[in-house]
């Protein structure tokens, strides 16, 4: 029997091989790479895409869009799993809003990414769920009851916070007002939305965990977007998908005890013998509806609602409070102009009503706080609507520093864009009104500027067109309109099509009523050194929030 030889191992064999294989890897790259050298788009390797230039630039990703969008209308963006396309020509956007938006729901991509925060509630999903839960909505802020209601609890606590500023401006103290603005608008959303006092604008400001919870668990489901391995981490409870677990069960056990603090007082008046009328608000509806066992609606449907509310009715506004008090401070001519409207107005209420005016001192905090309450007590629906520049301060805010910077849609089937560009089914498409406010070819020259004035004519405001100007997103399903920054706050009609977004309406109504006493009776003043940027998350909030030191004006 013959013994086998064994075939003694070669080194030089085996190095050579892996010198061509690394040939051949790096002739691909650079191949890959030369293919892409007169594209206006970031630089993709194979496999990964552009994953690495865009988790380079994950923090200051708006930007990093914008560097694109302004050199070419449509950028492409491939990555691991998926390709998105950024828009920011009104054109591509109205087809994608309007045209066609059968084909661009936020799709099952959008709906894994963010469902542990918002679950099936109406910023997540699509479809007959969606037009059920905005019908459901509409009933009670259809409601002039409602809009007189919003009007006094905005005011109440645009007055709770006027009243911390005040004691804050007498020691010279530094205040997060960005912090605080997420604390009033919370307090409103809960008083309007839910028909709870939660008091967290209390003057010693209460620890307030499930807020903090709630932005982490933002941040990180925002990541997930750029993150090919969040499922991996999920599955084993790691990283930040671990922290993500950990918010999540703070923030339900906050969700959870207003439906449960709601029920119970819904059971109670229901007992009583008295004739007082239950509160419809808009929670209250889903749990009465919640009773007919064909309607499907479950603590965790309801768990759901609260926490859309939540994102729309608290993030987007305080956000948006906060980018305009800082527009206003760093320009000075607007917060002169916005001072005159808002004193011109006082006096003229003032006769309107027959009144005095409490004169007061700037030294004496007594007759200060009286002056500030007289005239917020000045400030109606009706009257918030004759300040034409403050619209504009907002609106001009909202251009620069839209509280949805962007919005992916998810994409059905293949389609072409109006400017040609071609869009696969699976892919996303993600129009970006940060990018859109600061175009030139959109907005002129001075796009970039802080300008409120370019919403006026003749000292009247004047709309833009709602697919330039997407703070406020028009889109258009069954001929039915709806807002991004308040989606859940729509009036429709089946037959007569779109009407009136209330949910702009009350966004419009609460900023108005805080900035106008804010801005009469103090001068804000960014604290030296203190950065102003944004963090990366669904809603554009400042990332170390707003740090100013407040003076009291006569």
């Amino acid at each position: 029997m013959e013994q086998e030889i064994p075939i003694p191992f070669s080194a030089d064999g085996y190095n050579m091989g892996i010198s061509i294989i690394a040939c051949m890897l790096i002739s691909w790259v650079l191949i890959h790479r030369w293919n892409q050298r007169n594209k206006i788009s970031p630089k993709t390797w194979p496999l990964v895409g552009a994953a690495i230039e865009q988790f380079v630039n994950y923090n200051r990703m708006h930007d990093w869009i914008l560097k694109y969008l302004s050199e070419s209308k449509t950028v492409v963006v491939p990555m691991p799993f998926t390709t998105y396309t950024y828009i920011a020509d009104p054109a591509d956007v109205e087809h994608v809003l309007k045209t066609n938006f059968a084909n661009y729901p936020k799709g099952e991509v959008y709906h894994s990414y963010m469902e542990v925060l918002l679950g099936d509630g109406i910023f997540n999903v699509d479809g007959e769920l969606w037009r059920k839960q905005r019908k459901t909505a509409s009933f009670e802020f259809a409601s002039k009851n409602l809009r007189d209601f919003s009007t006094l609890v905005f005011r109440d606590y645009s007055l709770k916070l006027s009243s911390i500023l005040n004691k804050a401006s007498l020691h010279s103290q530094q205040i997060d007002i960005q912090e605080l603005f997420m604390r009033m608008t919370l307090d409103s959303i809960c008083k309007v939305g839910f028909g709870v006092e939660i008091g967290t604008l209390a003057p010693h400001l209460p620890d307030n965990s499930f807020a903090r919870a709630f932005d982490i668990a933002n941040i990180i489901v925002t990541l997930r977007f750029i993150d090919p391995l969040w499922k991996i981490k999920k599955f084993l409870n790691v990283g930040s998908e671990a922290v993500l677990d950990q918010s999540i069960k703070i923030v339900d056990d906050f969700t959870y005890s207003v439906i449960r603090k709601r029920k119970a007082e819904i059971e109670a008046t229901g007992e009583s013998s008295k004739s007082e009328k239950v509160k419809h608000d808009i929670l209250s509806r889903f749990i009465e509806l919640g009773k007919d066992p064909e309607n499907s609606i479950t603590d965790k449907s309801l768990r759901d609602i609260v926490l859309n509310f939540v994102i729309a009715g608290r993030d987007t506004t305080a956000t948006t409070l906060s980018w305009a008090i800082y527009m206003i401070m760093s320009n000075a001519h607007v917060a002169d102009k916005l001072y005159s409207e808002l004193t011109t107005l006082e006096e003229e209420r003032a006769k309107e009503e027959k009144v005095s005016l409490i004169q007061y001192d700037i030294e004496d905090s007594e007759t200060f706080n009286q002056r500030v309450t007289q005239f917020a007590g000045l400030l109606t629906y009706d009257s918030l609507g004759r300040l034409s520049y403050l619209h504009a301060v907002v609106t001009e805010t909202l251009r620069l520093y839209p509280a949805v910077p962007q919005d992916p849609k998810g994409i059905l089937e293949d389609d072409v864009l109006p400017n040609g560009t071609k869009v696969k089914a699976g892919g996303l498409v993600t129009y970006v009104p940060y990018s859109m406010g600061r175009m030139e070819y959109n907005w002129g020259p001075d796009a970039a500027s802080f300008n409120p004035e370019r919403w006026l004519k003749e000292g009247y405001f004047q709309n833009a067109s709602p697919f330039k100007f997407t703070a406020f997103q028009i889109s258009v399903e069954d001929a039915n309109l709806t807002s991004t920054l308040f989606k859940i706050l729509v009036v429709f009609d089946m037959q007569a099509g779109p009407r009136i977004c209330l949910g702009k309406d009350s966004a419009y109504l609460q900023m108005k009523m805080a900035l106008a006493i804010l801005c009469r009776f103090f001068k804000f003043s960014l604290v030296p050194g203190h950065p102003v940027k944004y963090r990366m998350m669904t809603i554009l909030s400042m990332a170390h929030g707003l740090k100013v030191t407040i003076d009291r004006r006569f």
